[in-house]
């Protein structure tokens, strides 16, 4: 599977898509999963209600975060896979977040939430034939198409684990 065009998605979703290497895509999903549930299941729950600053979510918050977006982006997959050409529109990633109250769940219920989401996402790409990948549709105001969709869940997903690395775990008391 090669690299979505610029074509095939928002600008705004350059950032993530350009952080996803090269290679397999299904396979990338399925390390960072492993990889993201290693980095943070050994962390307690004070841990994982930090905040790095003031006004910033928690980490639990984030974790919360990622997963309702992939479960956002992975619907709009499905539908534009299927045909379903409905416009749809942005996410207002904060609207999420605050009617969630992800704080008062545990850290195990988000990670193994972040987990049946990810095991969705990939039963769901690995039923595509070749040419569903290609298929566009339009979200948040621009032409996506199914493969790009793909890499903006991995490219959110290694920006959100690389914030975590850098904000939450090495501001960590």
């Amino acid at each position: 599977m090669n690299r979505p065009e610029t074509t095939e998605y928002g600008a705004h979703y350059q950032e993530y898509i350009a952080q996803v290497p090269d290679g397999d895509i299904q396979e990338l999903l399925r390390t960072q999963l492993k990889a993201t549930t290693e980095l943070l299941d050994s962390l307690t729950e004070d841990q994982a209600l930090f905040r790095y600053a003031e006004g910033k979510w928690s980490l639990k918050e984030v974790l919360g975060h990622v997963t309702d977006t992939e479960r956002v982006l992975s619907y709009r997959l499905l539908c534009i896979a299927r045909g379903d050409q409905t416009p749809f529109p942005s996410m207002d990633e904060h609207l999420y977040v605050s009617g969630a109250n992800f704080d008062a769940l545990s850290l195990t219920f988000l990670l193994e939430e972040l987990t049946a989401v990810r095991q969705a996402t990939l039963a769901l790409l690995a039923g595509l034939s070749p040419e569903v990948w290609l298929r566009q549709g339009t979200a948040a105001g621009c032409n996506t198409s199914v493969r790009a969709l793909a890499y903006i869940i991995a490219g959110h997903d290694l920006h959100h684990v690389r914030v975590i690395q850098e904000r939450y775990l090495a501001a960590q008391p």
